[in-house]
């Protein structure tokens, strides 16, 4: 998100409102028809003249372009018709947010009434005009709009809060959608207490390679699934806890636990996992708990979770990320001159 594009009709405020907006939010202000001026060395009036309108709206796509090469954060008041180009609307879309100035035709025809300065208004019926091509554009403005604000028997102070709040929310907005698209591939992978020992712990049960080895075999395993993993190890019950409630608000697209000693006693744990029905999650122990210690061979976390691997050794994991990503949600395939106006 680069820019803050006002489109909408001639006469809705894009260049008054637009100077307002790039003072609240510090940005530099432009307007693309004096940027054609400024260019041409020619008044609007005398390009459509001189040259005629498709002249104009070609000269007028090249100032947007031009806008790719800018490092600032512009606030850019568009002329009426710039959104008739499928090539504008998409580069608009590509560089920034756009925000409608929506008015009607009445009061579009009371601010234009006599304005001698807008060519395509030169005729014995500028309100029929202002009428047509409202019901050209309209549509299309509404369509590529990230947010629409309506101006009708609104100050221009007013116009510019609601514009300041449609640019906050769609910001908020944008990086939700960021979070949770860039998170669809990401899981978290926790062990509990203990499992930090491998390699120390235990070698005739747990075998001889270490906590970072099985990180590193993890995190190859994963990458070969497409999937990116989160790690994260406690001995203590209420961190893992903790955890658990972040990977929902991170919105995880997954979890793979290995609880330790934990999964035959804590219901904390359990109802932790229970409480995030939304994203799968599997459990995982490397050794074959069915056939150690009585006590070993209850999972009290186990219903909380969609499946149980176990004594696989470092295997388990492999086959656990397999079965992770086929519960997975898929994937969603994210300064110039003044003069006369075009629109």
């Amino acid at each position: 998100m680069k820019h803050i594009f006002l489109i909408g009709f001639m006469g809705c405020g894009k260049s008054s409102i637009g100077k307002k907006l790039s003072f609240q939010l510090k940005k530099p202000f432009t307007d693309l028809d004096s940027m054609v001026e400024v260019k041409e060395k020619r008044t609007i009036n005398q390009i459509f003249e001189e040259d005629g309108e498709q002249s104009f709206r070609d000269m007028e796509t090249s100032v947007l372009i031009s806008m790719f090469d800018t490092k600032l954060s512009y606030v850019v008041a568009t002329g009426g018709g710039l959104v008739m180009r499928e090539k504008n609307r998409r580069i608009m879309k590509k560089q920034g947010i756009i925000i409608y100035l929506k008015a009607s035709a009445d009061t579009l025809y009371e601010r234009l009434e006599g304005d001698e300065k807008r060519p395509l208004l030169q005729t014995e019926d500028p309100k029929a005009k202002i009428e047509q091509l409202l019901a050209e554009r309209g549509p299309i403005y509404e369509k590529i709009a990230d947010k629409i604000v309506e101006v009708d028997g609104l100050t221009p102070s007013e116009v510019c809060k609601l514009c300041v709040d449609a640019f906050e929310q769609e910001k908020h907005e944008r990086r939700q959608r960021r979070i949770e698209r860039e998170s669809r591939n990401r899981i978290l992978v926790m062990h509990g207490p203990n499992l930090n020992f491998l390699g120390i712990r235990e070698p005739e049960i747990y075998g001889n390679k270490s906590f970072d080895d099985l990180m590193n075999y993890i995190e190859v395993e994963a990458a070969n699934q497409g999937l990116e993993a989160i790690f994260f190890q406690s001995n203590h019950e209420g961190q893992l806890i903790d955890r658990i409630q972040e990977a929902y608000n991170e919105k995880m697209s997954g979890i793979i636990i290995n609880p330790g000693a934990l999964t035959h006693y804590s219901y904390a744990l359990h109802d932790a996992l229970a409480s995030i029905p939304g994203i799968p999650k599997i459990e995982v122990h490397l050794s074959d708990i069915t056939a150690r210690e009585d006590f070993r061979k209850v999972s009290v976390t186990k219903e909380a979770c969609d499946g149980q691997i176990f004594g696989k050794g470092f295997e388990g994991y492999k086959e656990a990320l397999e079965m992770l990503k086929g519960l997975m949600k898929p994937a969603e395939a994210v300064v110039g001159t003044t003069g006369e106006k075009a629109e």
